[in-house]
């Protein structure tokens, strides 16, 4: 038997130190906000959405290793009609991993625009052959379709859209290895598509976690009681990188592009030009291992540079039990910051972009510190859900045991925060006056966000453990202006992924970029969502297109999804 969970010693020995540490105003920070709390209320429209799914994650009390890991969900158009869809991953039986029973089966449902949604899981072939995690869509080929691709932990799978309303399971096709040498207990958790070269076509970054499978599965005991061993337990791995090859086909170019020259144990990914040379940098939290931050280079290969940046560690030099991640700007600087998901103990991160490569953990200082040292969060994502005009925080939490009562003497189950921003680099977390749809105990995974019925506001949707996800309808009773911005690349990927967006506007100016990898192994709507507050007018846009045209639009109205497609005559 194994001792388990170093992870969580800080639980026993740190946790109360940790909190004597903060002052009394921080720990009281977030009863106070800045500005006025908004009027925002979310409602879990599951039990009227017609959606029966329920995450099968086939708990055992031996408790495999891979249980607490499901699961993802995806926000994308699958059949273009202009509302974002619903696929959620689901897990298999073990130890066999067989999907056959339906009740493990990952499923899509169809979006009816009138609140309800339509299971086509059998019609569209995404039912999954492998216990699934995460999920990442994007339009891989330039068709015209949304693609998926499926992370497990057995194996992956890259699903084609047809655009008939089926997909083709091409993952051999296209030359995505399932098995590769050395990594034959593939355990991949989340995965996400940017254009690293900037040539036209969307690469692939496989995220990988642990050396594990059910036959090195390891006995963890606490207290007498059965528990998931901590990440310490088992060895980390590489992750992959694929290029594009533009004909269908990928290229595993994992070792020359530097990226699979590092061991960690990957939880979340993402994507942004963090240091404005044009090229699109990765993000990979790890899980009890410092943080990755590879820069592109813009010759194929990628420099690790987290711990110059700043961004390995905690403000104490601690690695933590990093799982979602997003990288937005949050302070309207024009520069991305990292916000990060972990557990109980730890706190949240807030890496703040001080430009010239460097970044600072503000985290004690926003109030993040504050209002998630008590939690444990998963997804997560940094939108404008008041559309003042100023990027806010998401957390879906929970904790990692099932039986964390007895163990951690902890809850298992936890509502979501939502932490809005004060526009001065604090946050505050007004989950209990924003509906209570936010306030709902679950075990809480991966989240996805956007748009579902295009009025404007920024819905989001929680898978959760065995039990039904949440769909959590944004109604704010006092709406502010918007803008969602849809993108067509003609000479870079035709969803536009990694396009930089500049807002000009009465009250000033914003930041945003084309991404679907947001948070804890899932995928969120690719159209860039700007909050726009009293301002019924945009007076330009500047997009810089990963191709490198610069491309400007002025004297926009507001409340509108404006299709923009690169202009031919755009200049880099």
């Amino acid at each position: 038997m194994t001792s388990l969970l170093n992870r969580r010693d800080f639980l026993r020995t740190g946790a109360a130190a940790g909190l004597a540490s903060l002052d009394a105003v921080h720990l009281n920070a977030i009863v106070a906000p800045a500005i006025a709390a908004p009027r925002l209320n979310f409602v879990n429209a599951i039990d009227r959405s017609g959606i029966s799914f329920a995450l099968d994650n086939s708990w055992s009390p031996r408790r495999y290793q891979v249980e607490t890991m499901a699961g993802g969900v995806a926000l994308f158009d699958y059949n273009n009609d202009g509302l974002l869809d619903l696929y959620f991953t689901n897990g298999a039986r073990l130890p066999s991993f067989d999907k056959s029973d339906p009740r493990f089966y990952n499923r899509l449902y169809r979006n009816n625009g009138d609140g309800s949604f339509t299971d086509v899981t059998a019609a569209a072939g995404v039912q999954g052959a492998f216990y699934s995690i995460g999920v990442a869509a994007a339009d891989y080929d330039n068709d015209g379709h949304q693609d998926l691709f499926v992370t497990g932990a057995n194996g992956y799978q890259l699903f084609h859209n047809n655009g008939d309303g089926t997909f083709a399971d091409v993952t051999e096709k296209a030359g995505l290895r399932r098995v590769r040498p050395g990594m034959a207990n593939l355990f991949s958790v989340a995965a996400g598509w940017f254009d690293y070269d900037n040539d036209g076509f969307l690469d692939l970054i496989v995220i990988n976690y642990l050396d594990w499978s059910p036959a090195t599965d390891v006995v963890c005991m606490d207290r007498g009681q059965s528990a998931y061993c901590s990440p310490t337990s088992y060895a980390g791995t590489t992750n992959l990188l694929f290029h594009n090859n533009g004909d269908g086909t990928f290229t595993d170019v994992s070792e020359r592009s530097g990226i699979g020259g590092h061991i960690g144990k990957g939880m979340g990914v993402a994507f942004a030009d963090y240091d404005g040379d044009g090229f699109i940098d990765v993000f990979v939290c790890n899980d009890t291992l410092r943080n990755f931050l590879f820069h592109n280079n813009g010759d194929g290969t990628f420099t690790e540079t987290g711990i110059l940046a700043g961004v390995a560690y905690n403000q104490n030099g601690k690695s933590v039990a990093a799982m979602g991640v997003d990288f937005r700007d949050i302070d309207n600087d024009g520069k991305p910051d990292l916000v990060v998901t972990d557990m109980f103990g730890d706190s949240f991160l807030f890496f703040h972009n001080q430009g010239k490569g460097f970044f600072e953990d503000s985290s004690l200082s926003s109030r993040l510190t504050s209002g998630s040292l008590k939690l444990t969060g998963w997804g997560m994502g940094i939108y404008d859900f008041d559309n003042d005009g100023w990027k806010d925080i998401f957390t879906s939490n929970s904790a990692i045991l099932d039986n964390s009562e007895e163990v951690d003497h902890i809850p298992y189950k936890l509502g979501n925060s939502l932490f809005r921003n004060n526009r001065n680099l604090t946050f505050s977390d007004i989950a209990s006056i924003s509906g209570e749809g936010l306030l709902t105990r679950a075990p809480h995974r991966g989240a996805a966000f956007g748009d579902l019925n295009n009025d404007g506001r920024i819905d989001v949707v929680v898978n959760c453990l065995n039990s039904r996800p949440e769909l959590l309808m944004n109604t704010a009773g006092e709406k502010s202006n918007w803008l969602l911005i849809e993108l067509t690349g003609t000479r870079s990927n035709r969803d536009g992924l990694g396009t930089q967006i500049t807002l000009f506007s009465a009250s000033g100016v914003q930041h945003n970029h084309a991404t679907t990898s947001v948070g804890y192994g899932s995928s969120s709507d690719k159209r860039v969502h700007f909050g726009l507050g009293s301002d019924i007018r945009i007076d330009r846009l500047e997009l810089s297109w990963p191709s490198g045209a610069r491309q400007v639009l002025t004297d926009i109205a507001a409340n509108q999804i404006l299709k923009v497609r690169e202009s031919a005559t755009a200049r880099g």
